[in-house]
């Protein structure tokens, strides 16, 4: 096996142990990208040698016997929002062109911490907003790979690197992760610090990471975690062991809540049979919950939030440079403009309330059970809705995107889990649990058939 084929995880023990040097490992990584990359086009900027100096000072490194972090020598992908004081950071934008910041984002600076190998910059769509950028789903070149974080998902799915990070202000982790096929994990609101990123909406941007398991986007996101004191949503807390609680068994099997949401007209056939699957595989163990009426606007207060921050933080390139952005991108800095006050307070005051009443659900699932997109990837002229997402972005939640099932034209399909804000780990344990006890049971990967119905049984709600 090639050693680009890797994960994350599997790629730092080797290295830690000697079985293979990073320079290999990322040479092999780029010989991928060679390989295939001229049909996926998942990097913005990428230079080789740069890339093999980081690999070869990383072996120098571990050959002096000096101690190396959790990601020593391992390659990683950076969307192209986030700074990088070696690299051009252009938020995929021709009004950025060029342009090169003299430090690393703190999530950026962190990985270096932890030993990682900065690969390159992945392609991002402009401004991390609905504009798809140049990156093909590498299942199928004529259908996206979702956005923003188009690169970084394509990258991983295609092999070309072990992990990558991306941004969620929206569904812009959990939607590319579902329709390429890798894992996606967004954790809860301010626990990876956004300093250094693009900033398009302080109360719903969210760091996240792509890997091919749950272990190994559990060690890339925990290297990450912290306070930052340029970052006002962080806080100084504990360091949280992701990865030891993801990898241990739950003391009890875990309890899902199906949730369908407002938004279930919105999901595709082969994606209903597909939950009607994953539902009966799960038996007692899967409880259809309802969201109450609280939830039924929650759609439209995140709208709100989203434009009016991004109408606030995006105003200066609006107004010198308006006719390079794309007509989608100025709707948004127009219709921000436009919203009421009253509105918008009232839209930040919902994230507090509702989380309340999910604690409920909580006490009694481990997760929330519910897509991570409409249904497979569709076209190359969009990058899919992320309205599966939409509700947990605004609430702040830890989410998570497993490729667990596949449709009948061979597409992946991604089921999502929605933890409780904060309690990250047990939201990893639990994927990690459902990975072990569906996944590997035969339901990995089927195409699903016949249309069967949601269980139907007892329904409760989250009022």
């Amino acid at each position: 096996m090639s050693l680009n084929a890797l994960g994350l995880a599997e790629a730092a023990a080797g290295i830690r142990d000697g079985r293979f040097s990073s320079a290999e490992l990322v040479g092999d990584c780029l010989k991928r990208i060679d390989e295939f990359d001229r049909d996926i086009r998942a990097w913005a900027f990428l230079d080789r040698d740069h890339a093999m100096r980081q690999a070869e000072a990383a072996d120098d490194h571990r050959k002096q016997g000096r101690a190396v972090g959790p990601l020593h020598g391992v390659p990683v992908g950076i969307k192209d929002i986030f700074d990088t004081g070696d690299m051009p950071t252009e938020f995929g934008s021709e009004l950025w062109a060029g342009r090169t910041p003299r430090r690393d984002a703190a999530a950026v600076a962190r990985l270096r911490a932890a030993g990682a190998v900065i690969l390159g910059k992945t392609v991002t769509t402009e401004y991390a907003y609905y504009n798809p950028g140049k990156t093909r789903n590498p299942h199928n070149p004529d259908r996206t790979p979702g956005g923003s974080s188009s690169g970084s998902a394509a990258a991983v799915a295609a092999l070309m690197v072990p992990g990558a990070i991306g941004s969620q202000t929206n569904g812009s982790v959990i939607r590319p992760a579902a329709f390429c096929g890798v894992v996606g994990f967004k954790p809860t609101h301010g626990l990876i610090p956004r300093s250094g990123a693009l900033e398009l909406s302080r109360t719903l941007d969210h760091v996240g990471v792509f890997g091919r398991s749950v272990e190994d986007a559990a060690l890339l996101a925990e290297v990450m975690v912290g306070f930052d004191e340029e970052d006002l949503d962080t806080r100084p807390v504990a360091h949280p062991p992701f990865s030891a609680v993801a990898a241990n068994e739950p003391p009890l099997p875990p309890r899902f809540a199906f949730v369908r949401s407002a938004v279930w007209e919105q999901a595709e056939p082969v994606t209903r049979e597909a939950f009607a699957e994953l539902v009966e595989a799960l038996g007692e163990a899967a409880s259809e919950v309802e969201l109450g009426p609280s939830f039924d606007r929650v759609v439209d207060m995140h709208r709100v939030i989203m434009d009016v921050e991004m109408g606030h933080n995006l105003r200066r390139d609006y107004e010198r440079g308006g006719d390079k952005l794309s007509t989608q991108l100025r709707q948004l800095i127009e219709r921000g403009r436009a919203h009421l006050a009253m509105d918008y307070c009232n839209a930040l005051a919902g994230i507090t309330a509702l989380n309340q009443i999910l604690d409920l659900t909580f006490d009694e699932y481990d997760a929330v059970l519910t897509p991570a997109a409409p249904g497979e990837a569709p076209g190359i002229e969009t990058t899919g809705s992320p309205i599966f997402c939409t509700t947990w972005t605004y609430l702040g939640m830890p989410a998570i995107s497993l490729p667990l099932m596949r449709s009948e034209t061979g597409l992946p399909l991604g089921i999502q889990l929605v933890g409780r804000r904060g309690n990250d780990a047990r939201l990893l344990r639990t994927a990690h649990w459902l990975v072990n006890n569906v996944g590997r049971s035969g339901r990995r990967g089927v195409t699903t058939v016949g249309s069967k119905p949601a269980p139907g049984g007892e329904k409760r709600k989250a009022r």
